[in-house]
Order: C-alpha cells, then sequence, then structure tokens
C-alpha cells in the first residue's frame, strides 16, 4: 500500500475542514470592542489575520496574540491550507493557555470582506510585498488599524497614496520595522543624534544577498491556491511553485527573489536599514537628493532580483550613504570624531533569514568603546523608546498616540530603497525631489516612481 506523503494529508484536512465549515466565508457577527467601554473586562482589541504564511505563523501572530488585550478573531489567505492551519495555529493557542474552546475564528479568502467586518478593529498584514499598500489602503478606508510588515510598497506612487491615506483616516499604523524596538538602535541613533561621533559625515550599509536560480517548469495551480489572486496587480504569468511559497511546508518562500512581486535585498532589508540610517540622521520624513547604483542581474532563470550590488546616495544634509551587499550587516555611522556600527546580533524573525549570526554576534560597536556608555542626558535628544514592537502597536490602538514607525516613516524608508532600485537600472547619477518625491529632469526614471496595474487589481 502506498504511504501517503504529507502534501496528502495536509490536502485531505483542508478539504474536510472546508466541507465542515461552508459557512465559514461569510460575514461573521464579531462584536467590536468599543462596544463595551473602555474599562470593560471584556474589551479586547478584535485582530484579523491577513496573510498566514511563514512570516505570520513565526513572528507576527505570536508577537502579538500574547498580549491579553488582544484576540484574534479571522484569518484571511488565498491559499485555503494556509487559511485553515492559520485558524487551527490561533484557535490551539487559545485552547492550550484558556483550557478551553476559547473562540470559533473566521476565515476569509477575500481581504476585501473581510475589511467590511465593523466588528474587526484591526488588521496585521503579512502578505507578499506587492499586497502590501492595497490591503493597508483599504483596511484604512475602513476605518482599521494597521500592522503591515515591511516593505510599505512595491512603488514610491501607492507608498505615497498608502500614507496619505492612513493620515486623512486616522488609523493607527505601525510597519513592522521592529529594529526601532531594539535597544542597541535605539541607543545609536540618540549618541549619534548627540553628536558622540562629531558631524555625521558618511553611513555605510550592509545587507545579505539572495542567490539567482534556474529556470523552472509550467506547473498546475493547486486546487487549494487562488493563483489568480495570489498575482494580484501584477501580470498573469504561469505557476511555479518556486514562483509563490513551498506548498509543503513553511520555508522561505521563492516570491522574494522574483523582481515582479518585489525589488529584493534592497527592500526586503534595506528597508529595514535604511530606516535607521534616517532615524540617525533625523531625516526620517525626507529622502535621497541624489542617487547613483551599479548592480548585476540574473541573465536566466525565474528567481531575477539584483545579485551584487553598490548604491550611493547623499542627502540634502551632506551626508553619504553607501549600501552594498559587501559591507557587514548592519548600520555603521561615520562622523569628524568617530563611527558607530550597530546590528541585531543574534537575533533572527524566523530560522530561514538569510544572514550569519557568527558574523553578527556584537550587536552594538564603537571605534571608542567608551561613547557606547555615555548615555544621553536630560537635555539632549531622547528618540522614541518602545520595547516591544507589536506591543507599542497595540498600547497606541488603546491610547490613539502614534507608534515608533508609523505610516510616512515606512514611506520614506521604502521609497529610498524603491528609488535605489531604479538606480540599479539607469546609468549616471539621478537627482531627486524629496518633497515632490519626483526625479528631475529624468523622465525615463519619473516612469518607474509606478506600474501598471492588472484590473481588477490594484490601487
Amino acid at each position: 500500500m502506498k504511504k501517503k506523503t504529507n502534501k496528502h494529508t495536509r490536502r485531505e484536512f483542508v478539504k474536510t475542514s472546508l466541507a465542515g465549515m461552508a459557512g465559514a466565508f461569510v460575514l461573521p457577527t464579531i462584536v467590536p470592542s468599543n462596544v463595551f467601554g473602555k474599562n470593560a473586562p471584556s474589551n479586547k482589541i478584535n485582530i484579523a489575520q491577513i496573510g498566514c504564511g511563514r512570516i505570520a505563523r513565526s513572528h507576527d501572530i505570536p508577537e502579538t496574540i500574547k498580549f491579553d488585550d488582544t484576540r484574534f478573531v479571522a484569518v484571511c489567505d488565498v491559499d485555503r491550507i494556509r487559511l485553515v492551519e492559520g485558524k487551527q495555529l490561533i484557535e490551539n493557542w487559545y485552547a492550550e493557555r484558556k483550557g478551553r474552546k476559547y473562540i470559533d475564528v473566521n476565515m476569509y479568502e477575500d481581504f476585501r470582506e473581510l475589511v467590511k467586518d465593523p466588528g474587526i478593529d484591526a488588521v496585521i498584514i503579512s502578505t507578499p510585498d506587492h499586497w502590501h499598500a492595497q490591503p493597508a489602503i483599504e483596511a484604512a478606508l475602513a476605518g482599521k488599524d494597521i500592522y503591515l510588515q515591511k516593505p510599505a510598497s512595491l512603488t514610491v506612487a501607492e507608498g505615497r497614496l498608502m500614507s496619505d491615506i492612513v493620515h486623512r483616516t486616522g488609523s493607527i499604523f505601525q510597519i513592522g520595522s521592529q529594529q526601532r524596538s531594539m535597544p542597541q538602535f535605539r541607543l545609536a541613533c540618540e549618541l549619534v543624534r548627540n553628536g558622540r561621533i562629531g558631524e555625521i559625515k558618511t553611513i555605510k550599509i550592509g545587507l545579505p544577498g539572495d542567490p539567482a536560480g534556474e529556470e523552472e517548469p509550467k506547473m498546475a495551480v493547486p486546487e487549494n491556491l487562488n493563483y489568480d489572486m495570489w498575482l494580484g496587480s501584477t501580470p498573469v504569468v504561469y505557476y511555479t511553485e518556486k514562483r509563490v511559497h513551498p506548498q509543503l511546508d513553511y520555508s522561505r518562500p521563492g516570491w522574494l527573489r522574483c523582481e515582479q512581486f518585489g525589488a529584493g535585498m534592497i527592500t526586503g532589508w534595506g528597508a529595514h536599514h535604511l530606516d535607521i540610517a534616517h532615524w540617525g540622521m533625523g531625516t526620517e520624513y525626507s529622502g535621497p537628493v541624489e542617487i547613483e547604483a551599479e548592480a548585476t542581474f540574473p541573465e536566466k532563470g525565474l528567481w531575477n532580483v539584483h545579485g551584487e550590488f553598490k548604491v550611493q546616495a547623499k542627502y540634502a544634509n551632506g551626508v553619504k550613504m553607501y549600501v552594498t551587499g559587501n559591507n557587514p550587516n548592519g548600520v555603521r555611522f561615520e562622523g569628524s570624531d568617530g563611527w558607530i556600527f550597530v546590528t541585531r546580533g543574534n537575533y533572527a524573525v524566523t530560522s530561514s533569514d538569510p544572514v550569519s549570526h557568527e558574523q553578527n554576534k556584537k550587536a552594538l560597536d564603537a571605534g571608542d568603546p567608551g561613547i557606547l556608555t555615555s548615555i544621553p542626558g536630560s537635555d539632549e535628544v531622547h528618540l522614541y523608546k518602545s520595547e516591544d514592537h507589536h506591543g507599542n502597536w497595540i498600547d497606541c490602538i488603546k491610547n490613539r498616540k502614534q507608534p515608533i514607525a508609523p505610516a510616512e516613516v515606512a514611506h520614506r524608508s521604502c521609497s529610498a530603497c524603491l528609488i535605489s532600485h531604479i538606480a540599479m537600472k539607469l546609468p549616471g547619477k539621478l537627482f531627486f525631489d524629496p518633497k515632490k518625491e519626483r526625479f528631475i529632469d529624468n523622465d525615463e526614471a519619473n516612469s518607474m516612481l509606478s506600474r501598471p496595474q492588472r484590473y481588477p487589481y490594484g490601487i
């Protein structure tokens, strides 16, 4: 007798589960938290998880569900296996800790139906990059608060619209730039802002890399995947598993290495490190004024994001920033009187993060080690302090204050990465107006600030 594979077992489980939940995709009745009153014991923030893949399961759900004033009430995914397993993950977590059937988590295949539910207070969006801006925009317009995985958008144009709408609606928005909630990054930026290394001159950023791949054959679309919606606003291309995500596990997905769905490591990790560079410089609401880059791109194969690269950017304050995969992974601030280097150390969001822990054990370093014990005084610059990134978002939902990584900050760190990617494609130096968010006298570069969007998806 032929032994069943894990793939067969999972699919049979999903079929059985969906058959028994025929009504699970209709709009549920969830009572919004605000009807109970501010101090009622049942006052929980009702949260829905959009995207139930690797980052959601290993990071966003665990880092949010641990807070007693939250309650996950719904999940959404275009892959029905991941949808059911997301529901199961949450319900099992509650059952183990509450000792009973705590909640029946509702399932949605379409986030647009989910955000219509008035009983949902907030959403966490843990989808591929090309599905970041649109769900955030529609959630904000529906009155939801939002936690969005980085990078903020696929293009500068949709990032600008997203930030504007979030501010217009008053939604509490946090981007997943969790380095801001790590003490070494805050301290490094405070020391730089308070002149401990003198006048800042240059910033050197190192990012991990992604290997290219081979050509992959066309495959039948799995019956559990709504592939058309997964592609979203991007062009129709044939399905192959390594273009999307693994069907048997939650390991690192192939879409991360396809330019159709993202820009590669320049946004994947660049959104983290350029955000810290902006924080240290005090340019969180601006961007480069000059930028030039060079990069190699695969000449064949499915995975076609940039390979080795070098970006040089200049800001209005005169600081030059160099970004390359040849630098140590992290951010090095260099000033007239010394330098400070900061990185994650041993911290990793998921086990498949492409970063060598052995090379990055020292999370904070300086040319003069004494600088690191020079704590800013009461009359010096003190940056926003958060000890838990998801927790900061939850607190701000309750007090309606801005979190540590709000929408405009998210957009600016992402747009600096995106124009770096544009510079990789074009020869020579590009001049950029960060106020207008347009390149100066370069129509070709400006045409790359947005992308055509496939109906009926997109912003």
